[in-house]
């Protein structure tokens, strides 16, 4: 019988073969979708999230478990959504204007979908009024900027002065990339910052709670 353990291990190691077979294993046993997401996918991502964090992974090794749980995700959102089950928060999230940078934002994106998240991924090099215009047409409480180039993080300032001038002061922003720190942060208005994805779905649920 597969258990939710063989899934998380599967999806922290990026087996994606092994993972959608044990995801359909679950299934045939009856468990429900949601469950196989909070009690296997998302386990498999927090910890290799912490590994991360803790310099016991790299980049790749993310990006493989990132994949593995998305062809996970693949199988069951169709099953969640026959089962009326929609995310609790939506999230806009993108790189900002003048980046093409977008690693860390999907690393970021999966691991906001796992943790029940609808995700509007706006892609890279992203328009303060793009934000603007999604967070409107999809009620999100959460938007994500990104950025790598320490060129393009004045794009974070005006994206948020964007957001704050629409009327928007409820939704909460997160802010990360590379070259952004706690104190630019706070320098420009934005709710939160975070230096990895690991971190930054914990911060985004604590925010999105407070929205």
């Amino acid at each position: 019988m597969s258990t939710f353990v063989e899934l998380s291990r599967a999806v922290e190691g990026g087996k994606r073969n092994d993972a959608k077979l044990l995801t359909q294993a679950l299934l045939e046993q009856g468990i429900k979708p949601l469950e196989v997401v909070e009690q296997g996918l998302v386990p498999g991502m927090s910890a290799i999230g912490e590994k991360f964090k803790n310099n016991e992974v790299f980049v790749p090794e993310m990006l493989i478990a990132a994949r593995a749980m998305k062809e996970c995700m693949a199988i069951l959102e169709p099953l969640l959504a026959d089962a009326g089950i929609k995310p609790k928060y939506t999230a806009v999230i993108g790189t900002v204007q003048g980046d093409l940078h977008d690693i860390g934002k999907n690393l970021v994106a999966m691991m906001l979908k796992g943790a029940n998240f609808g995700i509007v991924d706006l892609g890279t090099n992203v328009a303060p009024e793009k934000f603007v215009a999604a967070v409107q047409e999809h009620g999100a409480q959460l938007v994500c900027l990104s950025a790598l180039l320490t060129t393009t993080m004045p794009a974070m300032r005006t994206t948020v002065q964007a957001v704050r001038d629409a009327g928007l002061a409820s939704v909460k922003i997160l802010v990360g990339g590379a070259p952004v720190t706690q104190d630019f942060c706070n320098e420009i208005g934005a709710d939160g910052y975070s230096q990895d994805a690991a971190s930054a779905v914990n911060l985004a649920l604590r925010l999105a709670e407070t929205y």
